[in-house]
């Protein structure tokens, strides 16, 4: 039977039905979201003359959750008007409605018979045909079936998504024994290539995968921190980016999930396993006393940490859990720490961390590590079938860099096992006989593709054809010039891809130099080119630090030869003989957007954080950044109604105040976007999704655009942008180098002093843009903005 998609139903409101409703509507899926009705009419209502009868009453808690999406930060909708995509009702009156649907998604609360209760409902008015899913976290998805129609039990999984739905890539599909294998691929092909999600199935046990061994890991480390007397805090400073874990570590993770959702997680396993296994579960006595009094984290205002002000300003302290007081927060540092630091990526950082016996920090690592890995070798082949699922879902489901078996294998598996046997741990016996027929690692890489252990020998990983992996590529084809900042790739069907990997991907002349070697390679041996990289973000901008340098010791001659030559780079970039396309993700600021803004297209992940913020550190865009922001707004306006001064108004705006999309959709209404850009819901297929626009650019016929001239607001503009600007500075918005800054701003946008409609080429615009930037640079107040920026990672107001 072939399947599809095209409306859904969720059934149950709160915080993460909301959650999944927002990412359909996200994905352009209309979708029916219900929930109960209420028992009793709030004061509001009474005072309306409202009863429990009438429809805004009956429909009001999936409405106000609906409403609510508007509100959360981060934002669940990559664009608010999404929200139009979801149409709410209850439970007693909608039901009826879902024999129009196509998936119907369960997140009613965590109770086995009000499930089946709902499933009952469900199976009397769905379509046959219609698949059904429950994002259950951890109850058995066989027993929610048991006694439904044959057709509801064939079209019947779990579909577990992670929280936010939006932002964690993590989709647990798990099968029931009835489960139609039909449903089941296409459900895991969905997940992936509408979804956007990681997809890796499990089993139908306690939690699953990536919670069962995430939980199990995060009591652990309390655990352990408890028997080896350490703070909350000297925790949290080292199993964060130190080990390859998010930044808020173990017990800021824990105040961002809510001690009382985690609390519910663990029971969950507890009730269903035994031995040792029980006793982990079993949190400490302090957090259960922390859940009852509604320290449950950052929902509550204070958890394992909080913030309070004093006449200094605005402090973190951590909850000491012996006395139950907040203390001030302490760090570990040791020589372990210091020695971690100085390695180059996380295998090296882990392992050099492991390996200092007896100091604390290593200490407390190897207690916390050691577990998580003999416990996630015990499970393989219980809660997945492979050890590549189980590392795929910590990493898509926690965040972590590396899963457990690839720590493993940072650490060295051969002398890890050792030191576990030499300390009086049992080791699951597959591990054992690994070692013994020779196979020294769980993973390999090998003429570009990766092997995993799998049953006594290795099993080449299966990507989805719409995957590309950098690093593998360059593995199988080498890489066709590099220097520090850049390298350039063969991707293969005639296209080239340039990679960027200077720190934070910024922008300095070693990468401005890969750029023009780029083209020129592209234009004569390849059919077009990518700009993407496989970074936590596309590129943070400029190297801030040079610029800076330059300017402390006067050197003005090179840093205009420096903005000169970047600026000609993105014309070269914008003028290319063959097509150029930039495959943004995560943050593209500053330089990154002056990029992407040239190129013949850009390719967004879905979560592209792009703008132009310069002003932040007392600049404005330096390399046509300026230029090209106005030109594409111009062009997405038919000629005849093209107003210059607005468009103007309008894009001064944008960069003046330094405003950054919160998704690639919201880039598009910024003006970054255009009709010529697409957006990948799925940031693992975003370079192939550019790769493929390159290769339909050229087989189109691919033309340069030509060079033309264009119309400027002239000094009649700019006299309304710097209105606009002093009357922010005189409400007290914006400080006097703020105007300044928007003075030099207004001046690039409007052409200078010429009448406004005036004709212009874009290597004018440019030296005004490149003059302005220079003066700027000049200026202490920037300088100080820069510096601050430089160290503390935020901009100053001065």
């Amino acid at each position: 039977m072939k399947h599809g998609i095209k409306k859904a139903a969720v059934l149950g409101s709160g915080v993460m039905g909301a959650g999944i409703a927002a990412h359909l509507a996200n994905v352009g899926i209309p979708t029916l979201m219900l929930d109960i009705v209420p028992k009793e009419l709030t004061d509001k209502e009474q005072k309306r003359g409202l009863t429990l009868e009438d429809e805004v009453v009956r429909n009001r808690i999936s409405e106000a959750n609906k409403l609510a999406l508007l509100k959360q930060k981060p934002s669940p909708l990559t664009d608010k008007q999404n929200i139009e995509l979801i149409s709410t009702g209850n439970f007693e009156d909608h039901m009826k409605e879902l024999y129009d649907v196509d998936w119907i998604i369960e997140v009613v609360v965590e109770n086995l018979d009000v499930k089946r209760k709902v499933f009952a409902q469900v199976d009397e008015y769905r379509t046959p045909g219609t698949i059904v899913s429950s994002n259950t976290s951890g109850i058995s998805v066989q027993a929610m079936v048991e006694g439904r129609s044959e057709d509801f039990q064939k079209h019947f999984l779990g579909t577990h998504f992670f929280n936010p739905p939006r932002y964690l890539k993590l989709l647990e599909i798990i099968p029931t024994t009835y489960t139609d294998p039909s449903v089941l691929q296409y459900m895991k092909t969905f997940g992936e290539d509408v979804l956007g999600k990681g997809v890796v199935e499990g089993k139908d046990t306690p939690n699953f995968i990536a919670n069962r061994i995430g939980t199990y890991g995060l009591l652990v480390t309390v655990q352990k921190m408890v028997e080896g007397g350490y703070s909350v805090g000297e925790v949290d400073s080292i199993t964060g980016p130190m080990i390859g874990r998010p930044k808020s570590a173990t017990f800021r993770t824990l105040d961002v999930v809510g001690l009382d959702t985690f609390l519910h997680v663990a029971r969950n396993v507890y009730e269903q396993v035994e031995g040792e296994e029980k006793g982990v579960f079993d949190p400490p006595s302090f957090m259960k006393t922390m859940n009852e009094n509604g320290w449950i984290g950052q929902k509550a205002g204070q958890g394992f940490f909080v913030k309070k002000k004093s006449p200094e300003g605005s402090a973190i302290y951590e909850l000491n859990p012996s006395t139950m007081e907040y203390e001030e927060r302490k760090k570990l540092k040791t020589k372990a720490t210091e020695a971690a630091k100085q390695q180059k990526g996380t295998h090296q950082k882990l392992r050099t961390l492991v390996n200092f016996k007896g100091d604390r920090a290593s200490d407390l690592i190897w207690s916390v590590v050691k577990p998580v890995l003999t416990y996630s070798a015990s499970l393989t082949g219980e809660i997945a079938d492979d050890i590549q699922s189980i590392d795929d879902a910590m990493k898509w489901g926690f965040g972590w860099e590396l899963g457990p078996f690839e720590m493993w294998d940072a650490i060295g598996v051969k002398e890890s096992v050792q030191r576990m046997k030499e300390e009086g741990e049992q080791l699951p016996q597959w591990v054992d006989e690994m070692l013994d027929k020779g196979f020294e690692t769980f993973f390999k890489n090998k003429n570009g593709n990766v092997y995993f252990y799998h049953q006594g020998q290795y099993i080449q990983k299966e990507f989805n054809e719409k995957e590309i992996h950098l690093h593998l590529v360059k593995e199988q084809k080498g890489v066709i010039k590099q220097n520090r900042g850049a390298s350039l790739i063969d991707l293969g069907d005639g296209v080239a891809l340039l990679e960027f990997h200077s720190q934070n991907n910024s922008i300095g002349p070693d990468i401005v130099q890969m750029i023009n070697y780029a083209i020129e390679e592209v234009e004569q041996n390849f059919e077009g080119l990518v700009i993407g990289n496989q970074a936590k973000n596309f590129c943070v901008g400029a190297n801030l630090a040079m610029i800076l340098m330059e300017a402390q010791d006067f050197n003005y001659p090179e840093l205009n030869m420096v903005v000169n030559n970047f600026q000609q780079a993105m014309m070269n970039v914008k003028y290319a003989a063959k097509p150029v396309v930039v495959a943004t993700h995560g943050m593209t600021l500053g330089g990154g957007a002056e990029i992407a803004l040239p190129a013949t297209a850009i390719q967004a992940s879905q979560e592209t954080y792009m703008g132009l913020v310069e002003a932040g550190v007392g600049l404005i865009p330096g390399g046509g950044g300026n230029k090209e922001l106005y030109l594409k707004h111009l062009s997405s306006t038919p000629a005849s109604l093209v107003d210059v001064q607005q468009t103007a108004i309008n894009v001064f705006e944008t960069i003046a105040t330094a405003k950054v999309s919160t998704s690639a959709a919201e880039a598009e209404q910024n003006g970054f976007l255009s009709s010529n850009d697409a957006i990948s819901v799925n940031g693992s297929h975003l370079l192939n999704d550019a790769k493929q626009k390159v290769l339909g650019l050229a087989r189109s016929g691919y033309r340069p655009p030509k060079r033309t001239t264009f119309p400027v607001a002239g000094e009649q503009g700019y006299a309304v942008m710097m209105m606009g600007a002093r009357t922010m500075a005189w409400g007290g918005y914006a400080s006097e180098h703020d105007t300044k800054i928007a003075e030099k701003l207004a001046h690039v946008l409007a052409g200078g002093r010429v009448n406004q409609g005036t004709f212009v080429d874009e290597q004018y615009l440019l030296d005004l843009e490149r003059e302005a930037f220079l003066s700027l640079v000049g200026e202490p107040k920037t300088q100080q903005r820069m510096q601050h920026m430089l160290v503390k990672g935020k901009p100053l107001r001065n």
